[in-house]
């Protein structure tokens, strides 16, 4: 019996738990060497990464992955699908698995993103090594397109860097020939440039004539926050996962700050103006800023209007590009319900973050009790066709919608 029954829902957000030499093993001989291995949770850390700490992991994951194929283990997995985390997950690393996670949690699809190697895409990006830039996306999307290719309902996500304008373009051409279902952007600024600049105008049309998302993703930015805020006189708190490399509290309130600043630039500078079928998606940065963050905009729009050309030539206000063009994942932590009472019911989509410890044992169950006594088309809409409308044609026609 999966997680989830008698709803079709699609999974904005999942991941794969990248091993060892994950990206290494896919990237070409000019820069593989330039690639410093990802860092880890508690559970398994990489302290270093030289060639005998890289073996000692690959040995470790060896043992793991006997562990997954016990007969012990996969007794009882339907039961603990939701409970076990990380590397410990059914499909979490061993892609021939990953389809049963799908048909064990009742999901339809899952759009599926890397786990540890987006903060490391953003700095590669900001290195000024373009060779490294563009080699490294590359190589990362090698790997996504390989492990999401042993089931349609598996939608890769493809890195395209922003760092240069012509390779940009080249980038999302070669991601979405080799199969992207969305292309992942950092929602940070570039490096030297606007992600509203106009020379970017021919990635907004690839993604929109082949009808498929841009999307952002959480750790992609830099530093949410200035690291001086846990100078305090206190112990800095462990994360979720007991150590200190993901994000607490004070961290957690930094997350909106990126895309609410880059999608209100692309909105007021005319990107989705010019691009109106193209749909934007804001993934695990939460959702509970955006009816604040909309009022903000309609604020900025009415005090500026009288004095800025680019305003007066937007046919729309800036909260019904919003509605129009972008969706996002609350975390189950948030109340789903407030969000679409004051931002419509067109934005908001369903989400598992699975394997992490963030997305939570029981997402469904939070979202329901959030969700109170909205009617079945909002639901609808959040468990699925937000989703069908986010991804167009990064959906295979053959799945349900």
């Amino acid at each position: 019996m999966p997680y989830i029954e008698d709803r079709l829902v699609h999974d904005a957000d999942a991941h794969i738990m990248e091993t060892p030499n994950w990206l290494r093993d896919y990237a070409d001989p000019a820069i593989r060497e330039k690639i410093v291995g990802p860092g880890y949770t508690n559970e398994l850390r990489q302290i270093g990464d030289n060639e005998t700490q890289l073996a000692n992991l690959d040995r470790a994951f060896v043992k793991i992955t006997e562990t997954h194929a016990s007969a012990a283990y996969q007794a009882d997995e339907a039961a603990e699908i939701m409970n076990r985390k990380n590397f410990a997950a059914t499909g979490s690393f061993i892609a021939e698995d990953r389809p049963r996670t799908l048909d064990m949690i009742g999901v339809a699809s899952q759009l599926v993103f890397n786990t540890f190697h987006n903060r490391k895409l953003r700095d590669w990006e900001h290195s000024g090594d373009l060779d490294l830039a563009y080699g490294t996306a590359r190589a990362h999307n090698r790997g996504m397109l390989e492990f999401c290719s042993v089931d349609p309902r598996l939608l890769a996500t493809c890195y395209v860097p922003l760092a240069d304008f012509e390779r940009t373009k080249a980038m999302a051409l070669e991601s979405l020939e080799a199969g992207a279902a969305a292309l992942l952007i950092p929602s940070g600024c570039p490096n030297g440039h606007s992600p509203s600049h106009t020379s970017f105008d021919p990635l907004w049309a690839i993604a929109q004539e082949a009808g498929v998302p841009v999307v952002f993703h959480v750790g992609g930015t830099g530093d949410l926050i200035d690291s001086n805020y846990f100078v305090n006189g206190l112990p800095i708190p462990k994360d979720f996962h007991g150590g200190d490399e993901n994000f607490r509290s004070v961290d957690y309130m930094g997350i909106p700050g990126p895309p609410m600043q880059t999608l209100a630039t692309m909105i007021f500078d005319g990107v989705l103006e010019r691009f109106p079928e193209l749909r934007i998606g804001v993934i695990e940065q939460g959702a509970i800023w955006l009816p604040s963050w909309m009022k903000q905009m309609e604020s900025a729009y009415d005090a500026f209007f009288r004095h800025e050309d680019r305003l007066q030539k937007l046919s729309l206000r800036p909260s019904e590009y919003v509605q129009r063009q972008i969706r996002a994942t609350p975390y189950p932590t948030e109340d789903v319900g407030w969000i679409i009472e004051n931002t419509g019911p067109d934005v908001c989509l369903f989400s598992t973050d699975y394997p992490h410890v963030e997305g939570g044992r029981r997402p469904y169950e939070r979202f329901e009790r959030s969700l109170g006594d909205a009617s079945s088309e909002v639901r609808s809409r959040f468990y699925a066709d937000n989703f069908v409308d986010l991804m167009g044609q990064g959906l295979p026609a053959e799945l349900p919608r």
